[in-house]
């Protein structure tokens, strides 16, 4: 079950520097048997073109430890690899006009009740499958079933993120940010060049969706990987924290951690 935050996850109790690095504990997660403890790494805002080898390199190599998993948002690498669209690009058609009309809302993000999101679904899909996705949908919603729609489009169109005019960050008002290319290519990348265990996610506040996994770790279950950060420790805001660091700590004791109260406590972050 998903944790909901209000605001910004980084506060001043939590924050810790190493090397000239800033970085926020994030309590630990207990997960089949092991305690993890979390800390989210805070960084520059990561412009389209940056060379993410060298982002790691910078914020997560002093920090880092054998035996750590980093999880990396999806949308930075997507950023480096310029993997964007920006709104004036999109040119806006009666069927994304229309169609968006339906759309489910959710207060947790932008969904494609944007018609310009819905239109560049459009463009990287087709009118058809969006169009058959869109009537299923619908008709499954009659029967209590949602997430159709996005089970026909796919993955890549789930994860389609931006053209948020209520983002804390100017850039995302215009600018749509694709799935990254290759993910388990960039995590393969990311291992060899600074031999750090790496996975790629698609985090919000209700799910988590892993796109991309360092060679070391493709044994483990995808399930286990979700729940080291179910609670979405990069957070939600504007904590430019895209980087988190899930380390062992075993029998240790945990650095001092002050609590982020949730809407749901449904999970419980120690």
């Amino acid at each position: 079950m998903a944790v909901w935050y209000e605001g910004n996850l980084n506060i001043k109790e939590n924050m810790r520097e190493h090397e000239g690095v800033t970085y926020y504990i994030r309590g630990v997660r207990e997960v089949e048997g092991t305690r993890y403890e979390r800390y989210a790494v805070k960084t520059h805002f990561i412009e389209r073109g940056e060379d993410f080898i060298e982002v790691v390199r910078r914020y997560v190599t002093p920090l880092y430890k054998s035996g750590d998993i980093v999880s990396i948002s999806e949308k930075i690498i997507s950023m480096c690899q310029n993997n964007t669209v920006e709104k004036k690009d999109v040119r806006l058609g009666f069927w994304a006009k229309f169609l968006s009309k339906f759309a489910t809302r959710s207060s947790n993000g932008i969904g494609m009740d944007e018609p310009y999101k819905l239109q560049l679904a459009i463009d990287l899909k087709g009118l058809p499958l969006i169009l058959w996705a869109c009537i299923c949908g619908a008709v499954c919603r009659l029967f209590g079933r949602r997430g159709v729609f996005y089970e026909i489009v796919g993955k890549d169109i789930a994860g389609i993120d931006g053209f948020y005019n209520n983002s804390a960050f100017e850039t995302y008002h215009t600018l749509a940010i694709l799935n990254p290319r290759e993910p388990d290519k960039v995590c393969a990348d990311i291992e060899r060049e600074l031999g750090i265990i790496c996975t790629i996610v698609d985090a919000n506040d209700i799910n988590i969706e892993v796109l991309g996994r360092s060679p070391s770790i493709l044994d483990k279950p995808l399930e286990m990987i979700c729940e080291l950060i179910r609670d979405n420790p990069a957070g939600q805001d504007d904590e430019l924290t895209p980087f988190v660091i899930v380390r062992d700590i075993g029998d240790e004791p945990a650095q001092d951690y002050v609590p982020v109260k949730p809407v749901d406590k449904s999970i419980d972050v120690q």
